[in-house]
């Protein structure tokens, strides 16, 4: 080996070293490896920058956007509460939810379904009365193994078919891997049916903590002639959602407490309830309810831009001593107070009729730069918008849904490639109003692509110095292998990866070692390419190997040990099925 070579191995040593034992941020540690490879001179600047052109990552950056569509119109949402159902056990639940989750995944962006569907189920296991801990972990294992059906499944998927795009010349079809994707799906589904509630622990969920926030109510209506009206409390959701509980109901004036999980709702109801900042917002996720408060529909702020906001009263708020009917706060500040919290309890009362005192602590409906406008201003001594509250805009979720399917019709019948058909997907968000602008830009993870991007550098310099082959020789050294074996130790070594770094970058890694070892074998380089796909993907024993794993740790107060005891039967059975299936598909 030469100086280049040792030096590419020395580097990737150090990526993999900072990656699993510091907290250095991903993307800071491979752009810091672009450039020392940049800068030594292995690298030129076309071949260390070649994956910021990159179709496939090009293409997760154009999904972003639509998932995004998906997202803000609350298309998510409401296939969940059409699929989800009111199953009576355990096993019935985990296979209700693992079916729609990787069906969507397998259409968009999997890190977009579970964070959009944690709160949801965090709702629904409290429904059901079951720990969230049994199926939030699951929700995660579904979406990995959904996203793996389809080209656009997971980001891994794009990457690894741009290498092959940019090496090969070769592009995959959009279902051309759900004959491993599905068995995959079907196989890893069916083992968490029947083994999830044995070895996932009995867990609570946050929401058991509410008591040690802050707490306040707030009041919403019944919307005539939509979805929950003849509906049960229980049946639209109501009876106990993961940041509040419903307290009573005030029916044409006539108050009705402690409220039966089979009360039916009538239209016009008004629903009082209690509980963290978060209840606001996980209400205005519900087709059906409206703000009860008359004055935010007098707000001359669009859907999209509003959002939730605290605020605290400062000894210069102009009107501490008087009611908020007396304060005309709406017409002061153009924004609504929905509650009021004092000492970290709520106020009870009418709320027009509570008065102002210095500390309260305000949940006001207002703009997203009312959070900029007023943070240094004296009225209040502290502002705070809470994250991901901009109501959804349910009346376009049919039109988001049409859009992604169309876009995936136009890719499935081979009209246009996935990245063109993303395109057209992502403008058609935007110009149908399922998206604005400002919040398709927001919506890219710039960091998760700078990472996957960079990655290409050091896969490059794997490729250009010769270190790629040598490591293959190395793999190829330790005893004569058939290439069913070989095939099988790329597999198992991409997925040792994965586990400890990002698995984008597992991908980019793998995939210059998996092609020299097919070169070496003198056999087809396809299967080893997909191999390196499925494994980098199927990260099941640690929170860190996948980004939905980490998602739902906390939510589920989960333990590493949790994911360790379903992870590894789960990755063993997944690797048997994928490594005995991929060959059958694309021969040697």
């Amino acid at each position: 080996m030469d100086w280049q070579a040792i030096t590419t191995l020395l580097t990737l040593a150090s990526v993999l070293g900072s990656l699993a034992l510091t907290r250095v941020s991903a993307d800071l540690v491979l752009m810091a490896a672009l450039a020392f490879l940049l800068i030594t001179g292995i690298l030129s600047p076309t071949e260390a920058l070649a994956g910021f052109a990159n179709p496939g990552v090009i293409t997760i950056a154009i999904l972003y956007i639509v998932a995004a569509g998906l997202k803000e119109t609350g298309a998510v949402q409401w296939i969940a509460r059409k699929l989800l159902g009111h199953p009576n056990s355990e096993k019935v639940a985990q296979a209700r939810m693992i079916v729609p989750t990787g069906i969507l995944s397998s259409f968009m962006n999997n890190t977009a379904v579970v964070a959009m569907f944690i709160p949801g189920i965090q709702d629904w296991a409290q429904r059901l009365g079951m720990p969230p801990s049994k199926l939030l972990l699951p929700l995660s294992y579904a979406a990995i193994l959904g996203g793996t059906c389809t080209l656009i499944g997971t980001s891994t998927n794009l990457v690894v078919d741009g290498l092959l795009q940019s090496t090969q010349g070769i592009h995959l079809g959009l279902f051309e891997l759900s004959w491993v994707g599905v068995p995959l799906f079907v196989i890893g589904g069916g083992f968490l049916v029947l083994f999830a509630s044995q070895l996932l622990p009995d867990r609570g969920g946050v929401s058991e903590e509410l008591e040690q926030v802050r707490e306040y109510g707030v009041e919403v209506q019944v919307v005539e002639g939509g979805p929950l009206v003849g509906k049960t409390v229980a049946e639209a959701g109501l009876r106990a959602l993961a940041y509040g509980y419903l307290t009573e109901i005030d029916r044409g004036g006539r108050l009705i407490t402690a409220v039966e999980p089979d009360r039916t709702l009538q239209a016009s109801d008004k629903l009082y309830f209690v509980g963290a900042p978060e209840s606001a917002s996980e209400l205005r996720r519900i087709q059906g309810l409206k703000p009860a408060n008359g004055s935010v529909h007098k707000l001359d702020i669009a859907n999209h831009q509003r959002c939730l906001v605290e605020v605290v009263l400062g000894p210069e708020f102009p009107a501490l001593g008087k009611t908020i009917r007396d304060s005309r706060f709406r017409t002061r500040f153009n924004a609504v107070i929905l509650s009021l919290s004092r000492e970290g309890r709520r106020v009870p009362g009418k709320l027009g009729d509570l008065t102002f005192r210095m500390g309260d602590t305000l949940l006001l409906e207002a703009s997203h730069q009312f959070a900029e406008q007023y943070r240094f201003r004296r009225d209040f001594l502290l502002v705070s918008a809470l994250n991901d509250s901009t109501p959804p805009d349910f009346r376009k979720a049919p039109l988001a849904l049409a859009i992604l399917f169309g876009m995936v019709a136009l890719s499935a019948s081979g009209l246009l490639k996935i990245m063109e058909a993303a395109f057209l997907a992502a403008g058609a968000m935007v110009v149908s109003g399922c998206l604005t602008a400002s919040r398709a830009r927001r919506s890219v993870d710039l960091p998760v692509l700078v990472v996957i991007a960079s990655s290409f550098a050091l896969g490059n310099a794997m490729t250009v110095t010769g270190a790629a082959h040598w490591l293959a020789g190395g793999l190829l050294g330790f005893a004569p292998l058939t290439p069913w074996l070989a095939l099988g130790l790329v597999y198992l070594l991409t997925a040792l990866f994965t586990e400890v770094i990002t698995n984008n970058a597992a991908a980019v890694l793998m995939f210059p070692i998996a092609l020299a070892v097919s070169e070496q074998l003198g056999v087809n380089f396809l299967p080893f390419a997909v191999a390196v796909m499925f494994a980098a993907s199927a990260s099941f024993v640690t929170p860190l190997g996948y980004q939905t794993n980490l998602m739902v740790y906390g939510p589920g107060r989960y333990q590493f040990m949790d994911y360790v005891r379903i992870g590894l039967p789960l990755s063993a059975l997944v690797a048997c099925v994928a490594i005995g299936l991929i060959p059958l598909v694309w021969r040697f």
